[in-house]
């Protein structure tokens, strides 16, 4: 018994989509699974050095919890061998990813036959909501809503790079959720929630230049966050006369803009020169999410 499970990173929100929009990009984490006589993950990636190894460990708690879901008190011993590329805490998704893997090894492990619909909605049960979990198990951009019961629409995207900003920092996205007003104004709320309908509208039609546009005029929860993010003024004066639009992603404090192959072929290295202190990714999107691989 052995597989290979492969999870792309994620970015949420893109603005106004707020808790609700998501997309796949093709930076991953991907773990080995093979029989043992006990329970061990072994990391083999600087971004997880410091995870548990034993039961402890998030993917096995997740995996855990969905067995219990389904009647098992206890899951067959696996020795895991992680590899990862996706920073933790920076708004790539890296909770997203751990959840939909374990999410996988349980419905491997017990062959449980989930279908890709009930792991979303497994998956967005625990997080609370579908924008990181739904593009990281179904690729694409994913628009979801959740109360109870999770809907979402998958988009296709592609022709479109996500230059991708990594400081050298840590956000928990709790701590991101601390600065966000609890009420909005009947007005303001009409205001947020009519840019966030462009929004999706935008990413449909593939109206890049508007999906931009949308997001300088985001009200939700970047005017708020951006005091949390030292680099946040300078990565947009640097960049604004050369993307489509900057936006914070997740609760940040990874920012990512969007733009033309061309433009990032020509101007990543003096963007990089600006802002030395950040990791500059080109990152794309992915329609491929969840993967597993039989006997790797």
């Amino acid at each position: 018994m052995s597989w290979r499970i492969k999870v792309p990173a994620t970015t949420a929100n893109l603005g106004a989509g707020f808790d609700s929009i998501g997309i796949a990009l093709d930076m991953y984490l991907f773990i080995k699974v093979s029989s043992s006589d006990k329970w061990s993950f072994v990391s083999h990636s600087a971004h997880l050095k410091d995870v548990p190894k034993g039961k402890d460990n998030y993917i096995y708690q997740i995996a855990l919890k969905i067995a219990k879901q389904y009647g098992y008190e206890e899951l067959p011993a696996c020795h895991v061998e992680l590899f990862s590329d996706i920073p933790l805490a920076r708004g790539l998704g890296s909770s997203a990813t751990a959840i939909a893997c374990g999410i996988e090894l349980a419905n491997l492990l017990l062959d449980l036959h989930l279908s890709n619909h009930t792991k979303v909605t497994l998956a967005t049960e625990i997080e609370g909501h579908p924008d990181n979990v739904a593009p990281a198990i179904l690729g694409g951009c994913v628009i979801g809503y959740y109360d109870g019961e999770v809907d979402y629409v998958k988009v296709p995207l592609n022709n479109l790079v996500f230059v991708t900003i990594v400081p050298d920092f840590e956000l928990k996205t709790k701590d991101a959720r601390k600065v966000l007003p609890e009420q909005f104004s009947h007005r303001d709320a009409v205001q947020a929630s009519s840019i966030a309908n462009v929004t999706t509208a935008a990413l449909f039609q593939g109206n890049w230049p508007l999906l931009g546009k949308m997001m300088e005029k985001e009200m939700f929860h970047q005017p708020f966050r951006k005091a949390l993010i030292p680099h946040y003024d300078k990565v947009k004066e640097i960049l604004k006369d050369d993307v489509y639009g900057v936006y914070l992603s997740g609760a940040g404090p990874t920012m990512i803009a969007l733009a033309e192959e061309a433009v990032v072929t020509k101007n990543m290295q003096k963007w990089r020169n600006q802002l030395s202190e950040c990791e500059w990714l080109t990152l794309h999107p992915t329609n491929q999410g969840l993967e597993v691989v039989d006997g790797y």
